[in-house]
């Protein structure tokens, strides 16, 4: 605590220092919870090869929108820890900028990257503080929110998964669901339909070697 109880100004150095302690800190927070994403995954995944086997095809198709979610989830999370190493890599500049011009500049990467990290759930509550503190020291300008802009965004994302669950039905039933359409067009099929078609094969292979043996006679 400083004099008159004021917290002392940091030095451009301890305040980048204390910046890329706390964004490195946040992206373990980040690998924590793709961890937890792709945990989750494995077991809806493990779900929905149950449900093809038993030919319930309406819970497949949720359980592949499910998965699709998830992956989209972390592609996003992976897209963060980026922007991330992006700030910290921009932070060591604004130092070599500050040794020569004696203050560090504004930067519109830097301010691009916080604005779309604060809309990461997980993180945004540090990412606001860590905006503020960088507006302070004048590296970034106050930003707007524009949350609106961000759910037009992820509604235009949930159009283009309707693509991805084909692929994943695809995947994960060996080709019986997705792809082209199939997953309407070709119904999984029952188990006992399963069994009366290997009857039916069963039978054509007996009348087929009966008719090889009367050839041979």
């Amino acid at each position: 605590m400083g004099l008159f109880g004021k917290e002392p100004e940091k030095n451009p150095r301890e305040q980048v220092r204390e910046w890329r302690s706390k964004l490195r800190r946040e992206q373990r927070t980040l690998d924590k919870q793709i961890r937890s994403i792709q945990a989750e995954e494995a077991k809806v995944k493990k779900s929905l090869k149950d449900a093809a086997k038993k030919g319930h095809k309406d819970v497949c198709n949720i359980l592949a929108k499910e998965m699709v979610r998830s992956r989209k989830a972390v592609n996003k999370i992976h897209a963060s820890k980026a922007q991330m190493n992006s700030v910290m890599m921009q932070m060591q500049n604004q130092l070599a900028t500050q040794r020569m011009a004696g203050a560090m500049a504004k930067s519109t990467e830097v301010m691009q990257s916080m604005n779309q990290l604060m809309k990461i759930p997980e993180i945004a509550a540090v990412m606001r503080e860590l905006s503020k503190e960088m507006t302070k020291a004048g590296i970034i300008e106050e930003m707007m929110d524009d949350a609106f802009e961000s759910v037009l965004e992820d509604e235009g994302e949930e159009e283009a998964a309707e693509a991805e669950v084909d692929k994943i039905l695809f995947e994960v039933t060996n080709g019986i669901l997705g792809q082209v359409g199939a997953a309407e067009d070709n119904p999984l099929p029952q188990p006992a339909a399963a069994e009366a078609a290997a009857a039916s094969d069963e039978e054509e292979e007996d009348e087929m070697r009966a008719r090889l043996e009367a050839l041979r006679s």
